[in-house]
């Protein structure tokens, strides 16, 4: 990597998160981190899978999410501890009291650097789906495809 270089683009993905869950809305964050998570980020090492986002004590939090050490740094961090999510005072006390009163659930769709270089987040306010949900996203997903693929044999 050439000094001076900024990555930008998608980490981690997680792909379970739209299937098992209806995402409602998308909010960006950043993440307060450590150096050797940003270097160990930047080799796109990072998974977000098995990830959630959540309360402790007043500050919105990222829980589970798994950035692997880095090997050459001479102080490392612990893969998988809680990173604290920034976003606006006003969005945070919103996103916890629907999290508190009404049930819905904060989960990590994305992580990537932006085009600035910087580490964010995307999460997205979410309800969780049901079996028979879950059959009939499937269904409709498989229908619209099925459907422009129709469409478009016809042109």
């Amino acid at each position: 990597m050439a000094s001076g270089h900024i990555s930008t683009g998608r980490i981690a993905e997680n792909r379970k998160a739209r299937h098992e869950y209806e995402i409602e809305d998308r909010i960006e964050a950043g993440l307060i981190l450590l150096g050797s998570e940003v270097k160990s980020l930047r080799t796109g090492r990072a998974s977000i899978a098995e990830s959630y986002a959540g309360e402790d004590s007043g500050r919105l939090m990222l829980f589970n999410a798994n950035i692997p050490i880095y090997e050459p740094a001479r102080v490392n961090h612990e893969p998988k501890r809680p990173r604290e999510l920034l976003v606006k005072a006003r969005e945070r006390n919103k996103l916890l009291g629907l999290i508190r009163r009404e049930g819905m659930t904060l989960v990590p769709l994305s992580l990537y650097f932006n085009d600035k270089g910087v580490a964010k987040i995307s999460v997205g306010l979410a309800k969780g789906r049901k079996k028979q949900d879950k059959r009939q996203a499937a269904k409709d997903r498989d229908w619209g495809r099925d459907k422009a693929r129709l469409l478009r044999g016809k042109n």
